[in-house]
């Protein structure tokens, strides 16, 4: 007997996961001291800060999945969703290195800098490889045409964010512009190639609604 699938647990279970890796946010604060008395506690709070923002915008991400996808779930999609939330509970941490780095709070070698910008490209590149994947999965699923070609827009969009974190990692494997922070700033291109890419599938499925 093949039982229906509960969306609202699943819903559940990744609100509890988010809310965990914010959690952890906090504990690693390391608030043992009055940070008003210390200078550094100020960068503390910054790079908690711009880590914990990142966090709710991926909640976002996430969270529209659900409202876009019509509530289909089957094991392919708890699959990648699980996957999802496993990269999520580490993401924020290199993501915080990486900030404190530029406040100049750690000191880290150039050779450091760029492990640092692979580990922050491939959390990247999983986050939203999964989240392309599970669109993906969702838009082959729907008996809906207009949900169906919905669906798909939005996997090609943030298939748009896992390829250009590839070539984050391979500008940073290479050691291309490490101390100007290119593979970071490489991330700029989403705006013009998530502009075309719209452009360029309104064009092709004009009755489409993103």
């Amino acid at each position: 007997m093949k039982l229906p699938h509960n969306i609202g647990r699943l819903e559940a279970l990744s609100d509890g996961v988010f809310a965990f890796a914010a959690t952890l946010m906090v504990v690693s604060l390391d608030l043992n001291e009055s940070w008003l008395d210390l200078p550094d506690k100020g960068l503390n709070l910054i790079s908690f800060a711009v880590s914990f923002f990142v966090l709710i915008g991926l909640w976002v991400v996430h969270y529209n999945y659900f409202r876009r996808s019509g509530g289909y779930v089957d094991y392919v999609i708890i699959a990648y969703n699980t996957l999802l939330l496993f990269v999520v509970l580490y993401y924020v941490f290199p993501l915080k290195s990486l900030i404190n780095s530029w406040l100049g709070k750690e000191r880290i070698t150039m050779e450091g800098l760029a492990d640092l910008f692979q580990w922050y490209s491939l959390g990247f590149l999983l986050i939203f490889l999964c989240i392309s994947l599970m669109y993906r999965r969702a838009s082959k699923k729907t008996k809906n045409i207009s949900r169906a070609l919905n669906l798909l827009f939005y996997s090609r969009h943030f298939a748009i964010y896992a390829l250009l974190s590839a070539v984050s990692i391979l500008i940073a494997f290479l050691g291309i512009g490490i101390q100007y922070g290119l593979p970071g700033f490489i991330y700029i291109l989403l705006g013009p190639l998530c502009y075309y890419h719209a452009l360029h599938f309104n064009k092709k499925y004009p009755n489409t609604q993103q």
